[in-house]
């Protein structure tokens, strides 16, 4: 063979060798595309596969004349992935620095971090990501970038561990020196949308952030106890925020597409897409300017006697709207991490949440009872000089009085004079099972049905627990606890003309378009006593604050809270509080104190047709009220006078008299 050509082992060398190859090439493509084609499949989903989910806004929460009291404020959370940083963007890290507010010793340490040790094999990593917390709109792609953005956007939890909390994520996986990469940092949660544009304008590889909502309160603490507020978590952790979330919350939307190498949406491959929902804005009956009246009395009292608590209810009685509810001590709620747990009660609704012996203010139960069952009239007497009397078989100890009554007392004057042995005597005409049902009918002893705040429903035994006391001091406001919110629904039973209402505080709901998507109306529970009884009691409870001379001195227990030309119409309360004494033999009892009270004045105005009730209830004010002891009127009434004055001037509340001075249609149309 001639020497031009190959031999016959080069070409059967070259053939085996071509042959091997394409051997090799088709088991390597049996391999991808058959043996481990799933595997491959999922790398390919995690290299270009991506689902991004954009959080709804959370709707806001206005007051009833559309102020916002709740929003939502767009915020970028920005963070840094120390692994793909550029020695060349060194240089840019001060600018950086300087535009998040962080000190740049602390950025740096950040982003020279680049690892840290792997945790046991049975910890939770920090890498596997769970369900994204509202406001958030996360990269879900199925990569390590994924995984990042996720878990950084879960990293706060708890409002209390916030500043403990690990901002960090890192790698799934550990390294040859058993350390796992940091793959995300966080740098700053609170960069506002203007700032972000400048750092993108910087170009530092690796730094980059997702949009957020955060929850922000223009008015600080105005009407804290009612707005509630949402956690760092996202999570909605008290008041109107966690009560009406469903509506406030909204729908999430994602969409399913692809991304190119640098981990940029590739829109023209997008399969799936489903638009965000903006959640619904919920609108209250509390009118801004109103709690902020309220407010600003509760501090005037917290400055003067330095209460333990103290609540303020402004209503309109002939629907049960709440306008405002004020509590004392308060918080901020743009700062609610900020509490200290000692403070931590400042958080409580105390409206709600907290009972008291509601003292002579309960007195309304029995005489609006007797006078409706036609037991008595205005005009029937009672001899309240007495302090025995024989009930049902037994001589029963009647309570003491804080004046000596020579004469009998019509039950005109045992409202006006807050008479406790009066009280007692009406009860016992109605027996104890009547009057039992009739204080549970003013909503005593029960939930009042406010939707949300932690109520509870007080305290108040059946008869069949009943001593032999009970019947002649329950009539007074002993041995039945209630919270300042049932109080106050129960005095606008006479105000609302014989109705008890459910207290409302939500009047609208409405889509982000601004329509009305549901509108609250009153809700009538049930009828308590009749229209006639309910304008008998309006023109008896004018009597407590009515300045006129008798012949036991003023007329009512509380012309501090007269207004000149006004029908002013409501009761007295002054109430001991129970406190531990320990006894000669060791033993702790619970026993009424002589310096410790609970002041109250709860009424409305105008008495003939009401339009506002007011309840003011201060807590063991004793300390540096006039003689050591706070008395409903001397602590409350001047404050519930004061608050009503400017609500009078702010609803143009008109007086109800004619140019001589009297009465033109007293107690008209107590329901509306």
């Amino acid at each position: 063979m001639s020497k031009g050509f190959a031999s016959t082992y080069r070409i059967v060398l070259l053939a085996a060798c071509t042959l091997a190859c394409f051997v090799a090439l088709g088991a390597r493509l049996v391999f991808l595309h058959v043996i481990d084609r799933e595997e491959l499949v999922r790398f390919v989903d995690k290299a270009r596969r991506q689902i991004i989910v954009e959080s709804a806004r959370r709707g806001d929460i206005l007051d009833a004349r559309g102020s916002i009291l709740a929003t939502s404020r767009s915020l970028i959370v920005l963070g840094v992935d120390p692994q793909s940083l550029r020695p060349e963007d060194e240089k840019k890290w001060p600018q950086l620095a300087e535009l998040i507010g962080l000190p740049l010793p602390e950025l740096n340490r950040i982003l020279f971090t680049r690892s840290r040790p792997a945790a046991p094999a049975n910890a939770p990593s920090s890498a596997s990501p769970s369900a994204s917390p509202a406001g958030l709109v996360i990269n879900f792609s199925l990569d390590r970038a994924a995984a990042v953005t996720a878990s950084a956007a879960t990293a706060k939890i708890s409002p209390v561990a916030e500043a403990e909390s690990d901002d960090t994520v890192l790698d799934e996986n550990a390294d040859e020196h058993g350390e796992r990469l940091i793959r995300w940092a966080k740098l700053s949660e609170t960069v506002e949308e203007s700032v972000y544009g400048r750092i993108q304008a910087l170009d530092i590889k690796g730094v980059y952030g997702q949009r957020v909502y955060r929850r922000a309160y223009p008015h600080n603490s105005l009407a804290a106890h009612v707005v509630g507020y949402v956690n760092r978590a996202g999570d909605p952790a008290a008041g109107v925020e966690r009560y009406a979330d469903f509506y406030l919350h909204g729908r999430d939307g994602w969409r399913e597409g692809e991304r190119d190498g640098l981990r940029r949406e590739l829109a023209q491959f997008r399969t799936r897409e489903v638009q965000a929902a903006d959640g619904y804005s919920v609108k209250l009956s509390i009118d801004s300017t109103i709690q902020h009246m309220a407010e600003e009395e509760i501090e005037a009292i917290a400055e003067k006697y330095s209460p333990e608590k103290a609540t303020i209810i402004v209503s309109d009685p002939r629907t049960g709207f709440i306008l405002a509810m004020a509590n004392y001590p308060t918080f901020n709620l743009n700062e609610y991490n900020k509490v200290s747990k000692e403070a931590l009660g400042s958080m409580r609704n105390v409206a709600v949440s907290d009972m008291y012996e509601p003292g002579s203010v309960f007195k309304i139960v029995a005489a609006s009872a007797a006078l409706n069952e036609g037991l008595v009239t205005p005009a029937s007497r009672f001899d309240c000089s007495a302090d025995k009397i024989d009930y049902l078989g037994r001589t029963r100890s009647l309570p003491g009085e804080d004046h000596h009554f020579d004469e009998p007392l019509s039950v005109a004057e045992i409202i006006s004079h807050s008479s406790n042995r009066g009280a007692a005597q009406l009860a016992m005409k109605l027996g104890d099972q009547k009057f039992y049902d009739y204080a549970r009918a003013f909503g005593f002893g029960q939930l009042t049905g406010f939707p949300f705040g932690g109520e509870i429903p007080g305290s108040m035994a059946a008869p069949a627990k009943w001593d032999g006391l009970t019947i002649t001091r329950m009539p007074m406001g002993q041995s039945v606890a209630a919270t300042p919110l049932q109080m106050h629904m129960a005095m606008s039973v006479v105000a609302s003309g014989g109705y008890l209402l459910r207290p409302q505080i939500i009047s609208e709901i409405t889509d982000a378009s601004g329509e009305v998507v549901y509108r609250y109306g009153a809700v009538t529970k049930q009828r308590v006593i009749t229209a006639e009884t309910a304008r008998t009691m309006a023109r008896l409870l004018m009597g407590v604050v009515s300045d006129r001379p008798t012949r036991y001195g003023a007329e009512g227990t509380a012309p501090a809270a007269a207004i000149p030309h006004y029908e002013v119409a409501g009761k007295t309360g002054t109430s001991q509080k129970y406190l531990p004494e320990i006894m000669a033999n060791g033993t702790t009892r619970l026993l009424p104190s002589k310096k410790h009270h609970v002041a109250s004045f709860v009424g409305f105005l105008p008495a003939s047709r009401p339009q506002i009730a007011i309840s003011v209830i201060v807590d063991d004010a004793d300390a540096r009220a006039p003689g050591g002891v706070a008395y409903g009127a001397k602590v409350a009434a001047p404050s519930f006078k004061h608050l009503a004055e400017q609500l009078i001037a702010y609803r143009n509340i008109e007086p109800v008299f004619n140019s001589a001075g009297r009465t033109v249609a007293l107690l008209e149309g107590a329901r509306r």
